[in-house]
């Protein structure tokens, strides 16, 4: 009998044909080794049954179905007798899966592929699964040219058929490159070509969009980069015919070779418009970007399919197919175009859906949108839809997505997905100066109130200078035409001398009610209404406001103070086109501001105000961003109380300095100070300057920020924190102001012209700011460039509830 279990083994083991072996019916199944698998399970896999004749093919058909279930590593099938004897050896159960040395891959990303795999806690173990892994990580390495990395799976057994498993990786370093060579180049030098690639060799410091580290995936985009700067010269059939890729013996550097064909330039004859043009031939035909006889750029014809499927977008043709067929002269070097155009059916939108807006109401979102249900599909109106509600400001993220109705081939629905912001905010401020001390402010305003994105606040500042309460709330759809209403009530109690700026106190209280008409997606307009009452004391004698208090006469009480009962009418125009509620990255927000009081108001005076951000992205994923910043104001009194000119109220001058204005200087101090008149010693008066600010009617802001990604930060990190490198410039003036040229008698180190808008301020410095769930917190780290005496330098501030 054993002479019959040795000789099937032998023939299973040289794989003979069937008639090497006499066929047996078999009369009984043993399987011996199972541990974990259960023997139905085991026997249900085997394609054998009792009874059936068994030939060596049926045993090749056994050991082949075992092994595919994926239990076994081990499997062999003998005979005793008219039994078929099945001997398994079990593939360990992973206990425990663990990784050493990865830096470059995240263990979360190993999981999910090993996951993919069927590498996870609990599963058999599968020697050739790891095998194949170990490749595949070891390819990934080399792609990013890590050509010294290993990935080794280390199997540890355990007792119970168990096995701890442990992928230790030897990531080494990314191989350098050491040169790029270029062959068959004659139009364009190997100079030119180079600093078209990502991929560079001796990248300068300053060159952060470059690096030289060899990565596969790199070089292919470099490649597409460079036949894109043939094709927009004209170069219709450039081609690199071949890419060489050498490695140096210690595996450290990187030699890349392309050659290349260039062909000829070639000029466009005509462009023609064939398929289904839906009547719009004529509109197609005014978007061609370039003109007949004009030399063949690839990114004009690009354009031009874009435009064209923007044109069917917006008309309801929601995948069209725009296609650029080029017709080559050879001899007369020309390419005739011919765009054919597959429209598509028109799609129309069946519901429009909201995901995620768990605190906002469906009808804050729904009432954004310019996209109809029951209408024919429009991108525009769909990208209006999500650009509005980005700027609601509600939202960290919104996506929107087309989902094909089931059953129809003509319509839509669309999902907007949201991810909710903290529109609320603690509002509460800490700014500290090497001069300016420490200053304290809180609030509580939220922006989406119970989800009906209206606003409402309540804020109160204590700090050393001034108290202060506000009320406000603002409706953004009053009415179903999208008038706003908005009103304000406020209650302010300050203390100038100690804000650094002349001494004088302001008790005021007032209202003030607006109305806001939107003009178009962008532009907006408001019209409001307000009344202000103040009552100044502790008026100190200086020129500025003595100027003004001479028309002031009759309303100085017999305690010296002045009061004022003030209505205004202001108007103000607002367009928004960023990008963002917050963190823009791309868009311009502009605002135009302008109050005068009524005729017959106690303070005759106007006031204008114009401030404009602009961000440019400089980065496709605008991971790097340019922000220009800029404010003018200007203000003056106008007609005569008593005979005498009305001036502008010097409580309501401009200032600059601080977070808001000009970083690196203390609050309000940068600009015209306090000049007094002694007539003590002489009968004409001698002029004395201090280092009192008083500000001005006219100010000129201006800003440049780079923003960059937040170092050490992960991406989802980097979607609430924004870091920027900034230089700011400022400049406030008095267009009033009666110069002496020859300076003041006293205090002449503060004395200048300050009626010159020439004599600004300047600063840089560095700034972070996180969107906390107690709203914005900004830090920033500033030093003045040009500083007057006077001025006080604020080198760290730190402040919670505002943004740049």
């Amino acid at each position: 009998m054993a002479m019959k279990k040795i000789l099937f083994a032998t023939l299973l083991a040289t794989s003979m044909s069937a008639n090497s072996a006499e066929s047996f019916v078999v009369q009984d199944i043993q399987i011996n080794g199972l541990q974990r698998v259960a023997l139905g399970a085991a026997l249900l896999k085997m394609p054998v049954r009792i009874g059936d004749t068994v030939d060596s093919q049926d045993v090749a058909g056994i050991i082949k179905a075992l092994y595919t279930s994926g239990n076994f590593e081990d499997v062999k099938v003998l005979r005793d007798g008219d039994v078929l004897v099945v001997d398994v050896k079990e593939r360990p159960t992973i206990a425990t899966v663990s990784f050493s040395g990865n830096k470059a891959i995240k263990e979360e990303q190993l999981q999910q592929n090993l996951d993919a795999s069927g590498i996870r806690v609990g599963e058999a173990l599968d020697r050739t699964t790891l095998s194949n892994i170990e490749k595949g990580l070891e390819d990934f390495y080399y792609s990013v040219g890590k050509y010294n990395a290993t990935v080794r799976a280390v199997v540890t057994p355990l007792p119970r058929n168990r096995a701890d498993l442990k992928f230790v990786f030897t990531e080494g370093v990314s191989a350098k490159i050491q040169q790029i060579n270029f062959i068959g180049n004659e139009v364009f030098s190997d100079a030119l070509l180079l600093s078209r690639f990502n991929l560079n060799v001796d990248v300068a410091w300053w060159n952060f969009l470059s690096d030289d580290k060899y990565q596969k995936q790199v070089l292919a985009g470099d490649i597409e980069a460079l036949r894109s700067y043939y094709l927009d010269r004209g170069y219709l059939k450039f081609q690199v015919e071949s890419t060489n890729v050498s490695i140096s013996p210690d595996k450290k550097g990187v030699y890349i070779t392309l050659n290349l064909n260039e062909g000829e330039p070639y000029t466009v004859k005509d462009v023609k418009f064939r398929g289904e043009l839906i009547g719009k031939e004529a509109e197609f035909k005014s978007l061609i970007p370039f003109e007949n006889g004009e030399t063949y750029n690839g990114s004009s014809v690009t354009q031009l399919e874009e435009s064209v499927k923007r044109v069917l977008g917006e008309a309801g043709y929601a995948y069209p197919q725009v296609r650029t067929i080029p017709e080559f002269n050879d001899e007369t070097k020309e390419v005739s175009l011919i765009v054919n155009v597959e429209a598509g059916k028109r799609i129309y939108v069946r519901d429009i859906r909201f995901v995620g807006n768990n605190a906002t109401r469906d009808e804050v979102l729904r009432r954004e949108m310019r996209q109809m249900e029951g209408s024919w599909l429009s991108s525009k109106a769909i990208d209006t839809g999500k650009s509005r509600l980005n700027r609601l400001g509600f939202f960290e993220t919104v996506d929107v997505q087309t989902v094909r109705v089931p059953g129809s081939d003509d319509q839509v629905d669309l999902v907007y997905t949201v991810k909710e912001a903290n529109s609320g905010s603690i509002n509460f401020g800490i700014g500290y100066g090497t001069e300016s001390g420490v200053s304290f402010q809180i609030g509580l305003q939220q922006d989406n109130f119970l989800g009906t994105g209206n606003r409402v606040g309540i804020s109160a500042m204590t700090n050393d200078y001034q108290k202060n309460v506000t009320l406000e709330y603002r409706d953004p759809y009053w009415n179903l035409d999208g008038v706003s209403l908005g009103g304000k009530v406020f209650y302010n109690i300050y203390e100038a001398s100690e804000a650094g700026i002349v001494d004088y106190t302001n008790e005021s209280y007032g209202t003030s009610l607006t109305w806001g008409f939107p003009f178009d997606e962008l532009n907006r307009f408001e019209f409001g209404i307000g009344y202000t009452h103040n009552k100044i004391g502790n008026l100190s004698p200086y020129l500025q406001v003595e100027q003004f208090l001479i028309a002031q006469e009759n309303n100085i009480g017999s305690d010296g103070s002045l009061i004022t009962n003030d209505f205004d009418i202001n108007l103000s125009w607002t367009r928004n086109n960023l990008n963002k509620g917050y963190f823009p990255t791309a868009g311009n927000y502009q605002r135009a501001y302008y109050k005068v009081t009524v005729p017959g108001s106690d303070a005759q005076f106007f006031k204008l105000q114009y401030d404009v951000r602009q961000y440019f992205p400089l980065t496709k994923k605008h991971e790097f961003a340019l922000l220009l910043r800029g404010r003018l104001g200007y203000g003056n009194g106008y007609g005569q109380t008593d005979g005498q000119d009305n001036l502008f109220p010097f409580y309501e001058n401009f200032y600059a300095g601080g977070f808001t204005s000009l970083r690196g200087f203390g609050s309000n101090s940068a600009g015209p100070k306090a000049v007094y008149r002694d007539y003590s010693s002489s009968n004409n008066g001698s002029d004395v300057a201090s280092d009192d600010s008083v500000g001005g009617n006219a100010v000129a802001l201006g800003s440049v920020e780079l923003i960059f990604p937040t170092p050490f930060a992960s991406d989802e990190a980097r979607a609430q924190i924004r870091t920027s490198i900034f230089f700011d410039m400022a400049s406030v003036w008095d267009t009033e102001f009666d110069y002496r040229d020859g300076g003041a008698d006293y205090g002449d180190e503060y004395y200048y012209d300050y009626s010159d808008p020439t004599n600004y301020r300047s600063s840089y410095g560095v700034a972070l700011q996180w969107m906390s769930p107690m709203g914005p917190l900004v830090f920033s780290l500033a030093k003045p460039i040009k500083i007057y005496e006077g001025d006080d330098e604020e080198f760290f501030t730190f402040t919670i509830g505002k943004t740049f």
